[in-house]
């Protein structure tokens, strides 16, 4: 019996694609693949393959300290030793 096939599209921007092709090449694997290989673990386990959970409270606040630092929180690098031994206990 013939197997039939659909087209999936997918969006993502381009640096994502270009950096998940070249992992997945050098997998062996096309993103086409990856994505095949998702979808029939979603079918086997009845279930997302991989865990998914809402970040407490502590990590989302560490979400955004990591935010804040990337855009500049500290003036230096000096600045942002000096705060992070602050923070550490020195």
């Amino acid at each position: 019996m013939p197997t039939h096939s659909s087209m999936i599209h997918v969006r993502v921007d381009d640096d994502t694609k270009e950096r998940a092709t070249e992992t997945l090449n050098a997998l062996g694997l096309s993103v086409s693949d990856a994505v095949r290989l998702f979808l029939k673990r979603v079918v086997v386990e009845q279930a997302f393959p991989f865990e998914l959970k809402v970040p407490n409270a502590e990590t989302r606040a560490a979400m955004s300290e990591a935010d804040q630092i990337a855009i500049g929180r500290f003036e230096s690098a000096d600045k942002l030793m000096a705060d992070l031994e602050k923070n550490s206990g020195k």
